[in-house]
């Protein structure tokens, strides 16, 4: 395939610009897949497509279940020609492996040093990056690669150890991080038990990764106003996954987060595979544009957002996606109310006494859902807390889970299973 031409412009450029710059990528993405995808090539005939004339929106989605049941069969390029094997975490099933060429790896750099951009990052900055770097994680190598791409120092020091991040920090003069947001209220909580002012660290931007920072109106969410109520900086949300190797950012407006249209194809579909109304919450579906190790066509990632097409005020005219309000996987159905993860994590993080939780999902003898919350704390007054916390649920969800003290020890395994880079918020036991 023909690398694609880095166009950072083009979210800049009019809807029907983007339109035809896809339209002709999109083409060149059909002839390359009919040619090498074992997978894509036994779906164009099965169904009768022709590839010259066919429109996006009559082409079969893919899912995660197609990739983990035929990962091997998604890749275009023979082996010689891979130059990095990455993996999802596994959180919702298998693990699946992504293979990259050269030019894969340069697409996803320029994808990060797009996101360093919007945080108005450059080479007077030092960005220490909080999260995993290897166990075969797309995103740790991702932002690595973009800050060099971009002339920025970077500090690879991994997620935890949360007094070395402070001091190196101070030493290096660092003035971002990429982090998960929760992260960053360990890095507040050492800093004053240091005698830190936590306004006096360097670091003035965040990258935030890993968990939402706003609901599905996009309002700051709890979280946020946990961290900048004691540490003034500025946070940066974001949204990705390993399948589709591109990242969606907010720039400074923290209206939206911006897709970089020269990257990829996004739709948002209703359970019909239907395109849902703006403003309206659909799956996010995505078609990847100058891939070439696994291209992806059409594929519904199971992460449920709003969107819109509105200019945003940065003078971007790309689609923005609002907050991921949770995976259509997890989508609740309680005692006869829809729930959506992202708002039990919403009222859980405003409540300062709980230092950890993890909400399980099950399925009792009547093939009815429900929902048992394990509570962490170390307040004295518990069980009335837990009184409020009750009342808090019916008042803002109308529905009252299982809720259960237990202690860290016995939720870090749960959390962390098989040693896994990922932290787990929820865990779905459905069959």
């Amino acid at each position: 395939m023909k690398q694609m031409q880095n166009n950072p412009t083009l979210a800049f450029a009019t809807a029907q610009e983007q339109k035809v710059y896809q339209e002709q990528a999109l083409r060149e993405l059909l002839r390359y897949l009919a040619a090498r995808s074992h997978f894509y090539k036994e779906l164009f005939e099965r169904h009768s497509i022709d590839i010259a004339r066919v429109s996006l929106h009559e082409i079969p989605t893919t899912s995660k279940d197609d990739l983990q049941r035929r990962n091997m069969d998604f890749l275009c390029v023979p082996p010689s020609e891979v130059r990095e094997y990455t993996a999802t975490s596994g959180t919702l099933g298998k693990p699946v492996t992504i293979a990259l060429t050269e030019n894969d790896l340069q697409r996803l750099a320029y994808n990060e040093a797009c996101s360093f951009e919007f945080m108005g990052l450059n080479q007077n900055d030092t960005i220490q990056l909080l999260l995993t770097l290897d166990k075969q994680f797309m995103a740790g190598m991702a932002y690595y690669q973009g800050a060099r791409a971009k002339g920025i120092s970077s500090v690879r020091v991994g997620p935890g150890q949360v007094a070395q991040q402070l001091e190196i920090m101070q030493r290096l003069n660092v003035t971002a991080l990429v982090a998960v947001p929760s992260f960053l209220l360990k890095l507040i909580a050492e800093a004053k038990a240091q005698g830190i002012a936590p306004n006096s660290l360097p670091v003035k931007k965040v990258l935030a990764i890993g968990e939402s920072m706003y609901d599905a109106d996009w309002n700051k969410s709890i979280l946020w106003q946990r961290i900048i109520k004691d540490w003034d900086i500025d946070l940066y949300s974001t949204y990705a996954s390993t399948e589709m190797q591109t990242a969606f950012t907010a720039c400074g407006h923290e209206a939206g987060l911006h897709a970089n249209p020269e990257l990829i194809i996004v739709e948002l579909l209703d359970e019909h595979g239907n395109a849902v109304q703006e403003g309206a919450i659909g799956e996010v579906t995505i078609t990847t544009l100058g891939v070439e190790g696994m291209p992806l066509l059409r594929y519904r990632t199971g992460d449920l957002c709003k969107h819109t097409t509105a200019a945003c005020a940065c003078g971007r005219t790309s689609l923005r996606l609002g907050s991921v309000l949770g995976r259509k996987q997890q989508l609740i159905k309680y005692k006869g109310t829809s729930v959506y993860p992202s708002a039990i994590f919403a009222l859980l993080d405003n409540e300062a006494w709980i230092e950890n939780y993890l909400i399980g999902i099950h399925q009792n003898s009547e093939l009815q859902d429900e929902l048992r919350i394990q509570l962490v704390t170390n307040a004295p007054n518990a069980a009335e807390l837990i009184g409020s916390l009750k009342e808090a649920f019916k008042a803002r969800i109308r529905v009252v889970p299982e809720l259960e003290l237990t202690n860290a020890e016995a939720l870090l395994p749960l959390q962390f299973p098989n040693n896994s880079r990922k932290q787990l918020r929820i865990i779905d036991y459905r069959p």
